[in-house]
């Protein structure tokens, strides 16, 4: 980081240059938006929608920055080590607020001191599926008796250790009563054909990706997991509808400046953000990928990291996940 000196005579002559005008004419330039996950992910298709918006939205550049690594810890820790000047923003997800502090025994930063929450961005819930060719049941009820009467062989894929699908589908062993064997893979496009072969169970994995095969008929969702039935699969029931009550578990994300960032700034972002989530062309391009574009105050995004955590917390060593 580069000192700034003061200059002296000049604050007394010129003491409206700074900091004021600076926020009032933000954003001046490029704006970096860091995506702690890999290109074509989820979390980096729908950050792209929204920076092209808030491009459109605030007459500035937005660029991407994808730098992964350790469950997302890699691309925050930088979010949160960077200058507090509105130039930098990070595309939180729930892992870096409610679930990492419970997988790794040391975090590099933390998600309450180390960031300024901006506004919850979208949320996208997990599906459970399986294979329509290997698995019988047409409903969740009639998969948990057969798979009861299977009595063993019983498993389900996620995108990886501590990942939400990881937990959602140790949380529905334990509440289900089954004893499925986890098996990590490096994402959908690996667990997918292994469920078509009949090697992996069912998964209880984020939506967008399997939307494409459900609609061919290779695979059946038996329920969301999100309050309400999504628009993409209206025939497809909630968990509670589907006979497991309290298991709403949604991935859902949102932008953060690094502490520190001056109030207005961050205000005027989450002005801009508001109009973009409230866009229909902007909540059509969410649906098809099967996420809800969310806009909310600063404060709401802290009020919902803490709310969720007991629950995560929970799954975490249920699953006996570790991430270290």
């Amino acid at each position: 980081m580069i000192a700034r000196r003061p200059l002296l005579g000049a604050g007394l002559a010129l003491p409206f240059i700074h900091p004021a005008a600076a926020q009032g004419a933000w954003p001046s330039r490029t704006v970096r938006i860091v995506v702690p996950y890999p290109p074509a992910g989820s979390t980096d298709v729908l950050t792209r929608i929204l920076a092209e918006r808030l491009q459109q939205q605030l007459g500035q550049t937005f660029v991407i920055e994808n730098r992964a690594g350790a469950g997302g810890n890699i691309g925050m820790d930088a979010v949160a080590k960077a200058e507090n000047d509105g130039y930098t923003i990070g595309s939180a997800t729930i892992g870096h607020f409610s679930i990492n502090q419970y997988l790794y025994s040391r975090m590099s930063f933390d998600s309450d001191k180390d960031f300024a929450p901006i506004s919850l961005t979208w949320e996208l819930p997990n599906a459970f599926v399986v294979s329509s060719q290997h698995v019988p049941a047409k409903t969740l009820q009639e998969f948990i008796a057969w798979a009861k009467q299977k009595r063993g062989g019983l498993s389900f894929g996620s995108p990886g250790v501590g990942t939400t699908p990881h937990l959602s589908g140790a949380l529905f062993n334990a509440r289900a009563g089954l004893t499925a064997d986890h098996v990590p893979f490096r994402g959908a496009a690996q667990t997918i054909p292994a469920m078509l072969s009949g090697d992996v169970t069912f998964a209880l994995d984020n939506l967008s990706s399997y939307v494409p095969v459900i609609q061919e008929g290779r695979m059946r969702a038996l329920a969301v997991t999100s309050p309400e039935r999504v628009p993409s699969l209206p025939d497809v029931p909630t968990m509670a509808e589907a006979g497991i009550p309290d298991f709403v578990v949604t991935s859902w994300a949102a932008f953060v400046f690094p502490a520190g960032t001056p109030r207005p700034i961050v205000d005027k972002l989450n002005a801009a953000m508001k109009v973009v989530a409230a866009d229909e062309s902007v909540q059509r391009r969410f649906q098809q990928i099967g996420a809800k574009a969310l806009w909310s105050t600063p404060e709401a995004v802290t009020e919902r990291s803490h709310k969720e955590r007991p629950m995560w917390q929970e799954a975490v060593r249920i699953s006996g996940a570790r991430a270290d």
